[in-house]
């Protein structure tokens, strides 16, 4: 899809649409209204995140996020969305995390090599099966 929705479907609002899994609880704006400052939580008990976007640039297709999961890890996700032709975008994800306490150590290994590689490819096996609808859909 195009560079200018494709970005949309890296927002909480667009990944509602193909993270299967629950809803993001948008704190503010409390609409969830995709703009720069806005927080949101998921997950519960040792897997509650607290989401703030960071920086959220249209033009450059770019978002950076602050997550923090009190009871694991902390740290930055960074979305950018590149053009590769009118109709095809090209995305890279990263993710810089710090462990909170040692024993959440572990915790940061889904982030790394081969399990991140898989976490990645099921992002695009989950959109592609959604394309269709995904084309149409109006994300706030």
């Amino acid at each position: 899809m195009p560079v200018a929705q494709c970005q949309r479907l890296f927002t909480p609002a667009g990944e509602e649409l193909w993270v299967d899994g629950g809803r993001p609880n948008d704190v503010m704006p409390s609409d969830g209204r995709t703009e720069r400052g806005m927080v949101f939580t998921t997950g519960a008990g040792d897997g509650f995140t607290i989401w703030t976007l960071a920086d959220f640039d249209t033009d450059a297709h770019y978002a950076r996020y602050v997550r923090v999961t009190p009871a694991s890890r902390c740290g930055f996700v960074e979305v950018r969305c590149a053009a590769i032709d009118e109709r095809r975008t090209g995305v890279t994800v990263g993710y810089e995390l710090t462990a909170l306490a040692a024993q959440a150590e572990h915790a940061l290994d889904a982030f790394e090599g081969s399990a991140f590689t898989a976490m990645i490819e099921g992002w695009r096996a989950a959109i592609a099966a959604r394309l269709p609808q995904l084309r149409v859909a109006g994300i706030r």
